[in-house]
């Protein structure tokens, strides 16, 4: 607003220059109205185009204000009220009171209004009534309790969106927390969380075996024995749980999907003993995928396949990846039960079955499409998985 006003002194003083230059007597009159110009003239350029750098200086120093309003007083001596530079006149409290408020603008519009008045009073022909001669004065009275005004308003409104501000970066600290909160929840649920409740599983039939009258030694060892591998599941899950959030800050470290993939169905068939097939589909190859997005993507093609393991009761189990024009596409399809009729997001959050609403959570976080259904299929569930390949050039948290 300020660099606004210097703008308009300009145009106004480079108007009213020749009028004030003409109507000067020769000699020394002549060269004070010529250093006025050059003075109020460098003044209101130097504060229009570099405000931000000598703005403080006049906050700090109201006099370089009052000596520029006595230079303009010379102008307007020489040129006249009649010429533009009273619209100069006007701008001096309505500066004042943009920069030092209310007090600013009453002692800026008093002293601009005692000058025209003086002026209007030492001129050959003053004006015949008392409104003419009071019109600037109280222009001026009226300029700068509009300058107070603005500076109140802009004051208020600096207030209000620093307190915005406050409270966004609040909100979006929240919201950090709070998705890194759920990422690690569906990080533990995924791996770590299901490895456990299988060894409290296997440690309870081991307990009921060894509490029988005839114990099995056979069986015993059996129990034992998958109670040790899965506790060991558990702890090599928990390290490439730890390792692959430490690779996530490191994007260089490019994943090959596809490869990853196939070793993780091959695991799980082995585990498992369901039959499960890996096959690639597409005519292209797959780009490296940063370590965060890889990790989203096959942590959902491995949950899919656990829950078709778990509640699906299927004969087999395929799994596909490929790139397909634009879009890097995985597929997970089991030929078992398939969801009940009618199932939402919101029914399997509320019934805390989390591994469905995990793996849209996780599609999401880095702009992949899922979709979970029969697909093109009679029967049986598809969790199908698109992810555009411009998304692969960013890594995504």
């Amino acid at each position: 607003m300020s660099r606004q006003v210097f703008g308009f002194r300009l145009a106004m003083i480079a108007l009213a220059t020749p009028t004030a230059l003409v109507n000067a007597n020769e000699g020394l009159p002549t060269r004070l109205v010529g250093a006025a110009v050059v003075v109020t003239f460098m003044t209101s350029y130097v504060l229009f185009r570099d405000w931000e750098r000598f703005g403080p200086l006049l906050l700090r120093h109201p006099t370089l204000l009052a000596a520029d309003t006595l230079f303009g007083a010379l102008l307007l001596i020489s040129a006249g009220p009649d010429s533009t530079l009273a619209y100069v006149s006007v701008c001096t409290p309505l500066l004042a009171g943009l920069v030092y408020g209310w007090r600013g603008a009453a002692v800026f519009a008093s002293l601009q209004a005692l000058l025209l008045l003086l002026i209007h009073a030492a001129q050959e022909n003053p004006a015949p009534g008392l409104a003419e001669s009071t019109l600037l004065p109280g222009l001026c009275v009226i300029a700068g309790a509009v300058g107070s005004s603005l500076r109140n308003l802009m004051l208020r409104f600096g207030a209000a969106t620093q307190a915005l501000t406050t409270v966004q970066a609040r909100l979006a600290v929240t919201e950090a927390v709070s998705a890194e909160r759920a990422r690690l929840a569906r990080e533990m649920h995924d791996s770590v969380a299901k490895t456990l409740h299988g060894v409290a599983l296997a440690a309870d039939g081991l307990a009921g075996s060894t509490a029988t009258d005839r114990m099995n030694p056979t069986l015993i060892r059996q129990q034992a024995a998958l109670v040790a591998r899965s506790a060991r599941r558990a702890a090599a899950e928990s390290r490439e749980l730890l390792a692959d959030l430490r690779r996530e800050s490191d994007p260089a470290q490019a994943t090959d999907v596809l490869v990853e993939l196939a070793a993780r169905t091959r695991d799980f068939s082995t585990r498992t003993g369901l039959p499960a097939v890996y096959r690639p589909t597409g005519e292209h190859s797959v780009p490296p995928v940063p370590p965060a997005v890889a990790r989203q993507l096959l942590t959902i093609a491995a949950e899919a396949m656990e829950n078709a393991h778990r509640h699906a009761h299927p004969t087999r189990v395929d799994v596909s990846a490929g790139v397909h024009g634009d879009l890097l596409r995985i597929s997970v399809y089991d030929d078992g039960r398939g969801l009940p009729p009618g199932t939402t997001l919101e029914q399997l959050r509320r019934a805390g079955h989390f591994g469905l609403v995990g793996m849209v959570e996780r599609a999401a976080s880095v702009g992949a499409r899922i979709r979970i259904g029969r697909g093109g299929h009679p029967q049986g569930t598809e969790v199908r998985l698109e992810l555009p390949l411009a998304a692969l050039t960013t890594p995504t948290a």
